[in-house]
């Protein structure tokens, strides 16, 4: 997965941060969705790699609970987390025993359930 997502970070649209992320989520049955981090002026119009490969997914026809596992890596020495918007988009699409693998370009790797990323999440129940 390390080659996939390190080619994959060339794709990366990110000339005011200068920090390429790569993403693949992995459906249930083995399918790959790719995203990268896209950036816009306007920062809030930006999109990150982990959403970015999530509605993709689901733009294809996949579905809430079709996801298995995702991998993130950001192209640094540092392995970095997925920020909360898209740990509240993982929350929602994931089971919470599912695996999220985030990995530095040496291929070191930190791994967590959804649950563990987001302990107390936010989800439809709430919304009743």
């Amino acid at each position: 997965m390390k080659d996939k997502l390190l080619k994959l970070l060339e794709n990366s649209y990110s000339p005011y941060s200068n920090f390429r992320v790569s993403c693949i989520a992995v459906m249930k049955d083995g399918k790959e969705f790719c995203g990268v981090n896209v950036e816009n002026a306007s920062y809030g119009a930006s999109i990150c790699a982990e959403r970015s490969a999530i509605l993709s997914a689901i733009s294809a026809g996949y579905k809430r609970y079709d996801f298995e596992k995702m991998y993130v890596m950001c192209d640094s020495e540092k392995i970095g987390t997925s920020c909360f918007m898209c740990r509240m988009v993982i929350s929602e699409m994931f089971e919470k025993e599912k695996e999220i693998v985030a990995m530095n370009r040496k291929g070191e790797i930190e791994a967590h359930t959804v649950e563990e990323l987001c302990p107390f999440p936010f989800g439809d129940e709430n919304l009743k």
